[in-house]
């Protein structure tokens, strides 16, 4: 076959996709639907020059053609850093903000239970007796103790990493066990039980301060995560029980990709509490750990309930944009 005679065949065609690829913004329905036809027919030659004729110059042309089409297309791309700033000031705020009030109510219901499971167990040596051995408590909670040593024992890096880690997978499985329907109540109650056990040995052997100190400076900030994942692993659950108006496949694929976006979103919240816990609560004093504690939480209250609620109403979601989502028929309601 002549590449000459092949290329001055399609030449027409070949200037066409050009020139409407070059003035994509300004097509009409009936000249979009020609380009994608045009493309298709300019792949299709490429595709026969580059099997029974290749001509480097010719393959070129074509290739660098079929570049600008399809960019005329699919539309221009989004940089990267556009689409990381869009998570950070929309997407992930107005996320947490939507979902408020599962996540407020988690936290209320989690903290009254583990004050008073707390107070119970402070109060009742006989159950201390059953929670622990003698050894392991003088081990653990008396001064000096592992509760303490537990911040220091590792370098701080090595030890906020793996904070950091273990409490983002954890959250992860609290998020997405939404659909076991039981998972995030066994990783709330086992979160609340956890607390309630270590402040109620340390506040029988009268520390409490103590606990308070050197739970809270990270606790604050890693705590509002792990009920923020509760919460929202609560509400897909929900959702499963009551997709409303929704199919329940739909229901629950909007919901799961906006978890998505909160167990991207928690993991850098975590990392946070998680380099708070290794850098500042067993290596500065207690008010300076507790201030740094208070203010990381402030800021994310502030990140929520200002930069979400703003974000929540010009209408952002957390969803994917329109345009990554799947095309759905229409249907009649």
């Amino acid at each position: 076959m002549d590449i000459d005679a092949y290329s001055a065949a399609h030449r027409a065609e070949w200037s066409r996709l050009a020139q409407l690829s070059s003035r994509s913004r300004a097509l009409d329905g009936a000249e979009a639907d020609e380009l994608v036809a045009l493309y298709q027919n300019v792949a299709t030659h490429l595709s026969v020059v580059r099997s029974a004729m290749p001509d480097a110059v010719v393959v070129g042309h074509l290739s660098s053609l079929l570049a600008t089409a399809r960019g005329a297309i699919a539309g221009p791309r989004v940089p990267a850093w556009r689409e990381i700033l869009y998570f950070f000031t929309d997407g992930f705020p107005a996320a947490l903000y939507r979902a408020r009030r599962w996540w407020i109510a988690t936290a209320v219901v989690s903290l009254v239970a583990a004050f008073f499971m707390g107070w119970y167990i402070a109060a009742n040596p006989r159950v201390q007796g059953e929670l622990a051995s003698p050894d392991l408590v003088n081990g653990v909670f008396r001064p000096g103790g592992q509760f303490e040593t537990y911040y220091t024992e590792f370098s701080p890096g090595s030890f906020g990493f793996k904070v950091w880690v273990n409490n983002a997978w954890v959250s992860a499985l609290a998020l997405f066990g939404g659909v076991t329907l039981v998972f995030p109540f066994i990783a709330m109650y086992m979160n609340t039980a956890n607390l309630a056990v270590d402040g109620g040995f340390m506040a029988a052997h009268g520390r409490f301060g103590t606990f308070l100190s050197l739970v809270a400076p990270h606790g604050m900030l890693e705590l509002t995560a792990v009920f923020v994942a509760g919460g929202c692993g609560m509400r897909i659950a929900w959702t499963l029980l009551s997709p409303g108006p929704r199919t329940r496949g739909e229901a629950l694929g909007e919901q799961g990709r906006v978890l998505g976006t909160m167990a991207l979103g928690l993991a850098c919240v975590l990392l946070v509490s998680g380099s708070i816990e290794g850098f500042v609560t067993g290596h500065t004093s207690a008010p300076v750990r507790l201030t740094i504690g208070f203010a990381a939480e402030s800021l994310f209250l502030v990140y929520v309930f200002f930069i979400g609620r703003r974000s929540a109403l010009r209408g952002e979601t957390g969803d994917v944009s329109r345009a990554d989502r799947a095309d759905a028929v229409p249907t009649r309601a």
